[in-house]
């Protein structure tokens, strides 16, 4: 194997990778590791412990064949379009990486010395800017290795030229976009014209103007509209003459059509009563507060209830009376319903004989009393009977109306038949009534006794809908009603001592209660539905 020339020659190259710098023993320099991977040199094999050295000629035919390739690349990327590549994230450190730069340096001045010609200007680099994060970002396509060349050399990657837009302004129609001007309230049109160049209007100077002039522009809510105001809209608000049309129609449907008469007669009665102006009988009914109830009474026994009554030309036009009725409906709305019927068909004020438990209750008893109720007591019976008055009785009691929704329509005990024995002494006849329809006004499907005993009250209902919807449990059923009033039963035939016969005032209490449980079964079949 030759020897190289000693470093001081003309024609003798140090050695790449040495630096200039002489390597140990006898005056000769190694060269590194990365110069003789580029020289396509392969690891120095070692005989006889001296290193094998390659002649200069043979690394400078190497470099010269290695940089053919190079600059035909160099060419290359100087003709490509200069584009700015997306900034990479930088990639950890390896051993190849760090032998780069001293191959890169190495190839070039092996060129340099092997084909003295014009160097080419490497492509300058565009200064890299940072796309947004949330864009999708387009790199380009890795660079095929040339034919040729060394496997060990790294590609390089063309970068090309990207419109990065403002990192602030999201492209028109992307997720970023859309969901902002979701949030400030703007269509995508909108968003498309503020890009375009249009003032925004938050900048504006007339945006305050406009906003003013929308918001008058903008209808107003208005209950009522008059005829002269010009300035509403029509779709703003109620005209008067509507309200008034709308009240006018409402009264007559509840008062009936002549609903001026009774709207002015309550109106002075509430005058009156204002004014302390009205007078009680003995037994403390008050005329005018009957009056009252009645026209307050009157559109629910005909709109709600939609009473049918029959049999009411049999009530005596004058002289005493007693009127014997079932007892239903768990509160006792078929009194008060009874009291209508006879005051607006019979045109006379029933005189009602309620329970001890109704003049307890505060309120309660005050407007009973003042309607026409009184005590259940024979000596008060006997008086009004006497009186020529008609009086109204319900002899089952609270066992009547308390009674459960499965025994409707199935008659209690009269009692004592203390009624008999008043209607015998003042020689009035007896009628039985008979009522279909309030049972099914208030389903009585169970009862709290414990609770009822607490309160002092006989029971405690508990219906479908009390008290399970509070207030709005407490408005009644609408039931359909029949009330028929049957043949009178004569007791001026019987002496006055036969009201003292047990056996003849159970045989008439138990004649009235058979009459009006027949009757009920002949009202039920012919009613049908209760709410039909």
């Amino acid at each position: 194997m030759a020897e190289a020339p000693d470093a001081g020659g003309p024609d003798e190259a140090t050695p790449l990778g040495t630096r200039g710098r002489p390597g140990r023993g006898a005056g000769r320099s190694t060269p590194s590791s990365a110069a003789r991977s580029l020289a396509g040199s392969t690891r120095p094999k070692r005989a006889n412990g001296e290193a094998a050295k390659k002649p200069a000629a043979a690394k400078k035919a190497a470099a010269a064949k290695k940089a053919a390739p190079a600059k035909a690349a160099a060419a290359k990327k100087a003709a490509a379009p200069k584009a700015p590549a997306k900034k990479s994230a930088p990639a950890k450190k390896s051993p190849a990486k760090k032998s780069a730069a001293p191959k890169a340096a190495a190839t070039k001045a092996a060129a340099t010395k092997a084909a003295p010609a014009k160097k080419a200007t490497p492509p300058k680099r565009a200064p890299k800017r940072v796309a947004p994060k949330d864009l999708p970002s387009e790199t380009a396509p890795p660079v095929e290795p040339t034919p040729g060349s060394s496997s060990s050399e790294t590609p390089r990657e063309e970068p090309q030229r990207l419109i990065v837009p403002r990192a602030d302004v999201p492209p028109i129609g992307s997720p970023v976009e859309v969901l902002g001007s979701e949030r400030r309230g703007t269509s995508d049109g909108e968003a498309a014209d503020r890009t375009s160049g249009e003032p925004d209007p938050s900048t504006d100077d007339t945006a305050p103007a406009d906003a003013a002039a929308a918001d008058d522009a903008r209808p107003r809510l208005s209950l009522i509209v008059t005829e002269d105001d010009d300035t509403q809209d029509e779709h703003t608000g109620i005209p008067l003459t509507d309200w008034v049309a709308a009240l006018i129609e409402g009264a007559r449907t509840v008062l009936g059509e002549d609903w001026e008469a009774k709207a002015a007669q309550l109106l002075a009665q509430l005058r009156r009563r204002i004014q302390g102006d009205y007078e009680i009988d003995e037994f403390g009914l008050d005329p005018q507060l009957h009056a009252i109830v009645m026209a307050a009474l009157r559109p629910i026994a005909e709109k709600w209830f939609r009473i049918e009554v029959r049999g009411a030309e049999k009530i005596p036009t004058a002289g005493g009376a007693l009127l014997v009725a079932n007892h239903s409906g768990t509160i006792p709305v078929d009194a008060a319903m009874t009291t209508l019927v006879v005051n607006d068909h019979a045109d006379r004020k029933l005189r009602l004989l309620g329970a001890d438990l109704v003049f307890t209750l505060p309120f309660v008893g005050a407007t009973a009393r003042k309607i026409g109720a009184t005590l259940a007591c024979t000596e008060d019976a006997e008086r009004l009977l006497a009186e020529g008055h008609a009086v109204g009785v319900w002899p089952e009691g609270f066992k009547g109306i308390g009674k459960p929704y499965s025994e409707r329509y199935k008659l209690q005990r009269f009692g004592r038949g203390g009624f008999v024995s008043a209607a015998m002494r003042a020689g009035v006849p007896i009628i039985p009534v008979s009522v279909v329809g309030a049972e099914e006004i208030y389903p009585l499907i169970g009862n709290v006794p414990s609770l009822a005993r607490l309160l002092g009250l006989p029971y405690v209902p508990i219906t479908p809908f009390f008290p399970w919807l509070g207030p709005l449990g407490l408005i009644p059923l609408p039931s359909k009603w029949i009330i028929e009033f049957g043949d009178p039963i004569r007791t001026d035939a019987y002496p006055p001592e036969a009201a003292d016969d047990p056996m003849l005032v159970f045989n008439v209490t138990d004649q009235v209660r058979e009459t009006i449980q027949q009757t009920l079964y002949a009202l039920l079949v012919d009613r049908g539905h209760p709410f039909g």
